[in-house]
């Protein structure tokens, strides 16, 4: 993630709405949005006046996110899942695949055990992460046209670029690099990795964690997931 142009490159979606919807449907109040970074949906939250704990580790993305000025009970914190307060949530959320980022068995499974612990009796565990059987990574491959965005300190143009390494072992890699489209300088080049983890091996791992009821919907409808589903989002209950 890059704080300077993410918000401008990752627009209010389909998955925006359904996890405001999966919320509302829960009936929770005190929330965790974990990996918030620069706080695009937390705003969101807030203004629909949950009381939110916000963490990221990303320090640039937490100021970007603080200067935003959101309204309503909010709580930003650079940190982790390590970070959760124990019992203390109804639900935690963690949206934009944040899920991908942990990259092995061991720190998947510690943030899972981490959110479980967090949670009161009955909280809510929702995240998404991407089916690797719909393969997405050939999609991103074959679009070789840049992402623009304004540089919101200087208002100069710029462009992100997309360079993708592949798959080394399970771990997908790429790079963004931001760029002045005028003068072709290079602002920030940032190295980014995935893991693409199966519906089974989720599943497995949060009910190794303790979560007895785990829902899972389908491409953003409430109806449960298939084979064919390009996005998972998981429901897991305490």
């Amino acid at each position: 993630m890059i704080p300077l142009v993410y918000d401008q490159i990752n627009r209010w979606g389909k998955d925006d709405e359904f996890f405001m919807e999966l919320l509302r449907r829960t009936n929770v109040n005190i929330i965790a949005d974990l990996g918030c970074g620069t706080g695009r949906l937390t705003s969101h939250f807030a203004e629909a006046n949950y009381q939110i704990s916000a963490i990221d580790p990303n320090e640039e993305a937490i100021e970007y996110a603080k200067n935003k000025k959101t309204p309503g009970n909010v709580t930003w914190m650079v940190g982790d899942s390590s970070n959760l307060k124990g019992n203390a949530y109804d639900a935690v959320i963690m949206t934009a695949n944040v899920a991908q980022v942990f990259l092995t068995p061991k720190s998947w499974q510690l943030v899972v055990s981490d959110v479980f612990r967090a949670l009161k009796s009955g909280g809510h565990f929702i995240f998404d992460t991407r089916n690797p059987l719909a393969k997405e990574w050939e999609k991103w491959e074959t679009d070789k046209t840049p992402d623009t965005a304004i540089d919101q300190r200087s208002g100069e143009p710029l462009e992100i670029w997309t360079e993708y390494e592949g798959f080394v072992e399970d771990v997908y890699t790429f790079y963004e690099t931001v760029k002045n489209s005028r003068t072709n300088e290079v602002l920030i080049q940032e190295k980014m990795q995935l893991k693409f983890r199966t519906l089974e091996e989720i599943q497995e791992s949060v009910q190794q964690a303790g979560f007895q009821e785990v829902r899972v919907y389908g491409d953003w409808e409430f109806e449960q997931a298939t084979g064919e589903t390009k996005s998972f989002i998981f429901h897991c209950i305490k």
